[in-house]
């Protein structure tokens, strides 16, 4: 406390996130994060691996969601704060182990934020000889510009951007109604393995599900709205997917499908013209572009988090007084971005961002275990259904559908994601770790106030 002469005057409080969404903007933000690039760029490549039944590996991917995401929408209602996976693995287990786990996942979205930046520049490209690699640097540049000038406008700019990406899938799926049955959807040439290896790659389309917990500190009644649009988004997406799906294979069957650069281009360009394919590519820069942008959002909504409780340099958790938006955090996000986007390759990308999110997937259950023995009594507004006394039973099946998502990842994107953990560790070791805050705090009793009980 400074003084003006003999009047004691209040240092001025640090600015905080504003609360301002509500479930609607919540829910489809999140589609908006999860109906992205990954349904536009790999459903050719998923048809490769599992044929006809791709769909099935969508719905395989989509149970794995759903698993997590109820795990999430837990610790969401217990712990509404930004950090997300790095914040519940902090309470359950310490701060080293969350700051691997916080680093990885960051890492994880950035690279995908640069691939799918990469893929922003391609379909720019094919109306512009520019090359991919200066449209991907510009869209880079267009999302943190907004990502700073306020969470409300990224949402709203997101959620106009996924009604056009949303249009797109549904004129695929209106163009492939009538293929229904040309093709024979359960045809088992792929096998049990290529439908699981086509769930581990399309579990990038599902990606951002998780991330709605991230903007726990800008909702406004997190411990409510987090959950249910968490699982609304997912219940969206997963029918959008599965149909999407169905009408892409029966209108150009797996082959086909699979040797395309643009799948969903070609569906549209097959029934219906070579305009009806640029129409698609138009559509598939509005869903890239969306993608990259909330990928930013939320990487930097964790950067800042984890900043906040002193796991990252605290400069990241500055938040600018007119915007309310961790600009450094953001500018920080956006030039490692940058830097995957000059490197990237899709396909090999999308498995290795699919790993880092893995991890946190499972520290996430994990975490929803281990408190529910060692804090029973937390209140937690929404919980996972099904336990025998205090062991809840769907986390452990979310585990184990984690690691049959694991062993269908190819081996490169496997070694590149222990590289992401080992270099996780290491900054987690190397960073002091000044003014911890408390490993535990129940819910109604921190300091802050973001979790108080209603």
């Amino acid at each position: 406390m400074t003084t003006k002469g003999n009047v004691p005057s209040t240092p001025t409080p640090p600015a905080r996130l504003r609360r301002s969404l509500n479930l609607l903007e919540t829910t489809v933000g999140g589609v908006g994060i999860i109906l992205g690039a990954g349904i536009y760029a790999l459903v050719g490549e998923a048809a490769g691996r599992a044929g006809n039944t791709v769909w099935i590996s969508f719905l395989i991917a989509a149970l794995l969601a759903a698993l997590t995401g109820l795990s999430y929408a837990e610790m969401a209602s217990a712990y509404p704060k930004a950090g997300a996976d790095y914040e519940y693995t902090r309470r359950a287990f310490g701060r080293w182990p969350a700051s691997v786990v916080g680093t990885v996942i960051i890492s994880g979205n950035l690279i995908a934020a640069g691939a799918v930046s990469l893929g922003f520049g391609g379909y720019f490209s094919t109306f512009v000889d520019s090359g991919p690699t200066i449209p991907a640097l510009f869209a880079l540049a267009l999302a943190a510009a907004i990502a700073v000038y306020g969470i409300r406008e990224a949402v709203w700019t997101s959620i106009a951007l996924t009604f056009v990406e949303f249009s797109g899938l549904v004129l695929i799926i209106a163009i492939g109604v009538p293929h229904f049955g040309d093709v024979d959807l359960l045809d088992g040439s792929a096998g049990l393995t290529g439908i699981f290896s086509g769930a581990a790659l399309v579990m990038f389309a599902f990606i951002g599900f998780e991330q709605i917990a991230t903007l726990a500190e800008e909702t406004e009644d997190a411990r409510s709205v987090v959950p249910r649009a968490l699982l609304l988004s997912i219940a969206v997406t997963t029918a959008v997917y599965a149909l999407v799906a169905i009408a892409a294979v029966s209108v150009l069957g797996a082959q086909a499908l699979s040797s395309s650069d643009a799948p969903l281009a070609d569906v549209a360009s097959n029934v219906l013209g070579g305009g009806a394919a640029d129409t698609l590519a138009v559509i598939a820069l509005f869903s890239t572009f969306n993608t990259v942008l909330l990928l930013l959002v939320t990487a930097s909504r964790l950067a800042y988090g984890m900043a906040d409780s002193g796991s990252l340099p605290q400069a990241l958790s500055w938040v600018q007084p007119r915007f309310r938006t961790p600009v450094w955090a953001i500018l920080a996000c956006w030039l490692v971005a940058c830097a995957f986007a000059l490197i990237g390759n899709i396909s090999l990308v999308a498995e290795s961002a699919n790993f880092a999110i893995f991890i946190g997937f499972a520290a996430v259950s994990l975490s929803l275990i281990a408190l529910r023995f060692a804090q029973p009594d937390l209140q937690r507004p929404f919980r996972v259904p099904l336990q025998i006394g205090r062991l809840p039973l769907l986390p452990i099946a979310a585990l184990a559908s984690i690691a049959v998502m694991i062993a269908n990842l190819r081996v490169e994107a496997v070694l590149i994601g222990i590289a992401l953990v080992v270099l996780g560790a290491g900054f987690a070791t190397v960073f002091p770790r000044e003014g911890e805050p408390p490993a535990e705090s129940p819910v109604g009793n921190d300091p802050d106030g973001t979790s108080s009980a209603p």
